[in-house]
């Protein structure tokens, strides 16, 4: 405070202008803060009057459609199997039974013995076993929730008068009620398992557990806080990579004050080169943007230097335009086989069918060379996918001669001519892939949750959803269940150093450490 003071100026006319500035300053914090006050009103009261219109008509006339024949379709099966009459002991001998996969070793397994009387029913002599016969039956244990208590005794010296007592242990948020086990499950259920907070909220209550939507939301906020240095991290081994996947996703994201939503984006790079026979572990990394400008790619990728797999948008071009040539363009296969594909299925076009037959052909050699190294794809690629790309030029150009400009095939042609060098280019390169669908399934889950979520509540909210979908997702794609994994990093990394936060990665979590068990009480 005296350091402050000393700050201040002696002269009383700058003394009053300070003390106006930092009026102004402070109505604007009351002002922001009143607003924001406002609108978390305002939406409670639009969740409440949509929680009273949920029972009435839906304008998506066709989605109830298909839930109510899905709903009959349920109906009559399961009439069927109450109905249907127990297998007599001929048609057994006739069908042969279905084979059933066996139940996983890794479940725990209760034993049930049904012990017969004792004696012979017959003659009450006594009876001697000769085997057995065991059937598993499939059961399910409702998830439950326990308290952990944590007792700390205080001991004292009769000599010196001196209390003893063990540090609290930390917890993932300071003071929260909440459990890395807890936290874990409301992160994986919102963003793997695309439940929203309110419907979380709703499940809870069921098993007696009162955890408002608003509390979730808190927690959500704090254990995104407290993973942001391993998020950070993990994008740093992403853009030390040779060779990236790149792609984009839209997102709805409610604008504040005006009760409508903008479309933000969520962009993902992916580093994953297993298919090249490469043992670096695979990570992907998602950003937020509120806007699809090319300028947001640029930021991203402004230390990266190597090879990057995109589909055609324009924003990625100025970085394969840089001076430097510091990133290379290889382009995706699946994206122009899709346009033959839309065509054929919607014209019974034969020029599509044979663009589909051509591409194929190039997918069936990938087939065999997958996992093996760079050079033996190399090698492979220019024996036998070189000729076939040759052929296939031109017949494109040939064929686009012959059709009018404006057609939906001249179009898909045009798309594969204008990228032809960046296409191919992964023939001369074992590194690069076919396609780009290493990018499209690190984003599924994002394409799934947004039938749930409807849209992010801000743009904070976008970019929180970019950190936690890029730990769970990297999770997946190094064999992790997501949430053992979150679990495990939760429980550590209050106390971890920030120096030492790659020590976190899911890579380098010991899958010994996943399976055990809980903190005990």
């Amino acid at each position: 405070m005296r350091a402050a003071a000393d700050r201040l100026p002696d002269d009383i006319e700058a003394l009053k202008r300070l003390v106006r500035e930092r009026e102004a300053q402070l109505e604007i914090a009351r002002h922001n803060e009143r607003a924001h006050l406002t609108l978390i009103e305002h939406l409670k009261l639009q969740i409440a009057r949509l929680k009273r219109m949920q029972f009435g008509r839906s304008s998506e006339k066709l989605n109830a459609q298909i839930e109510q024949l899905e709903l009959i379709v349920e109906d009559l099966e399961e009439e069927q199997a109450r109905a249907e009459p127990e297998p007599i002991a001929q048609a057994k001998a006739n069908k042969p039974p279905p084979v059933r996969r066996p139940l996983p070793e890794h479940l725990p397994r209760e034993t049930v013995r049904h012990e017969p009387e004792p004696g012979c029913p017959d003659c009450g002599n006594a009876l001697k076993p000769i085997g057995e016969d065991v059937a598993e039956m499939l059961e399910y244990v409702p998830a439950s929730f326990k308290v952990i208590r944590h007792v700390r005794p205080r001991m004292a010296c009769g000599c010196c008068e001196r209390i003893v007592q063990v540090p609290a242990p930390s917890r993932p948020i300071a003071r929260g009620l909440a459990g890395p086990g807890l936290l874990a499950h409301v992160l994986v259920s919102k963003y793997t398992d695309h439940l929203p907070l309110y419907r979380q909220s709703g499940i809870y209550a069921r098993q007696g557990i009162d955890l408002d939507r608003s509390t979730l939301a808190d927690w959500v906020g704090s254990a995104a806080k407290l993973l942001a240095p391993l998020e950070q991290a993990l994008g740093r081994h992403v853009m030390a990579a040779e060779k990236l996947h790149a792609d984009d996703t839209p997102v709805d994201v409610l604008q504040p004050g005006r009760g409508t939503t903008k479309t933000g984006r969520l962009w993902t790079y992916v580093r994953d080169d297993r298919p090249s026979g490469s043992a670096d572990p695979p990570a992907m990394w998602l950003r937020y943007t509120p806007d699809r400008k090319g300028e947001h790619p640029v930021g991203h990728l402004k230390d990266f230097r190597g090879i990057l797999q995109a589909d055609g948008y324009a924003g990625f071009n100025r970085l394969y335009e840089d001076r430097d040539k510091r990133i290379v363009e290889a382009a995706c296969w699946a994206h122009v086989r899709r346009k033959f594909y839309d065509i054929e299925k919607a014209d019974r076009s034969p020029i599509a069918a044979e663009a589909v037959r051509r591409i194929g052909a190039l997918y069936e050699i990938e087939a065999g060379i997958r996992g093996k190294p760079p050079d033996e794809r190399k090698a492979e690629r220019q024996a036998r996918a070189g000729p076939l790309l040759a052929e296939m030029k031109v017949w494109l150009e040939s064929t686009l001669a012959k059709l009018s400009s404006k057609g939906a095939l001249a179009v898909a042609i045009r798309y594969g001519l204008t990228r032809w060098a960046a296409l191919t280019r992964y023939v001369d390169d074992g590194r690069i892939e076919i396609d780009n669908n290493a990018a499209e399934r690190s984003i599924r889950d994002v394409a799934l949750g947004r039938k749930n979520y409807l849209f992010a509540g801000s743009d904070a909210g976008g970019e929180r959803a970019a950190a936690i979908y890029s730990l769970l997702g990297s999770a997946k794609l190094n064999g992790l269940d997501p949430e053992a994994y979150l679990r495990t990093v939760l429980e550590r990394i209050a106390d971890h150093p920030i120096n030492r936060v790659d020590e976190l990665l899911p890579w380098r979590i010991s899958i010994a450490a996943l399976a055990a068990e809980p903190i005990a009480a």
